[in-house]
């Protein structure tokens, strides 16, 4: 009879203590899957630029100029070292002439394929460079009419400003992060 009541009075007792066991391990567990998915959350970065400078034929689809080929090598040049871990992880085009002959020397020295993408739905290019390319850094080169809605479909901004008829040199750089807001950056190069 002694031996049952001193089990009755130690159960009481233990499951506060059981309890508390309990909840600091499933608080450990919460925490220690929040901070890895914290730590994890990478950012992709996108540079969305214009084609370089275009021959000003009558030409439907005009090749680039000296100048254009100039541009597309100081692009290769900015973005082309492999061993660099800043180094572009894929090219997107468009399917015109001087876009692809933009991303050639840069796409040369990195052993990529560009991928030709058609310019006309820059919420659709933007979910898929966003969901292909998770954590990656991704050229976009597009055109006059198609670089600001471009960014702005990656970034959200509503004030992207147009860009002039004789302006090559324009970079946007959109940095998406897995958690939070894009950023943005004008920049000229």
């Amino acid at each position: 009879m002694t031996k049952d009541h001193v089990i009755l009075q130690r159960r009481p007792f233990l499951t506060p203590i059981w309890l508390f066991a309990l909840t600091a391990l499933a608080a450990v567990v919460v925490l220690s899957v929040a901070a890895w998915w914290w730590g994890t959350a990478d950012c992709t970065t996108i540079v969305v630029i214009r084609h370089a400078e275009k021959a000003l034929d009558s030409v439907a689809d005009p090749p680039l100029t000296e100048a254009g080929e100039a541009r597309a090598a100081l692009l290769a040049r900015m973005f082309g070292d492999v061993k660099s871990p800043g180094h572009i992880d894929a090219i997107y085009t468009s399917p015109a002439l001087r876009n692809r002959l933009t991303a050639a020397p840069l796409a040369a020295r990195l052993g990529l394929t560009p991928v030709v993408a058609p310019a006309g739905d820059p919420k659709s290019l933007a979910r898929r460079i966003l969901h292909e390319h998770e954590g990656g850094r991704i050229l976009v080169i597009g055109h006059i009419d198609t670089v600001p809605p471009i960014v702005a479909a990656l970034s959200g901004a509503k004030n992207i400003p147009a860009i002039g008829e004789q302006e090559y040199g324009t970079m946007y750089i959109v940095t998406v992060p897995r958690i939070g807001y894009a950023n943005l950056l004008r920049l000229t190069y």
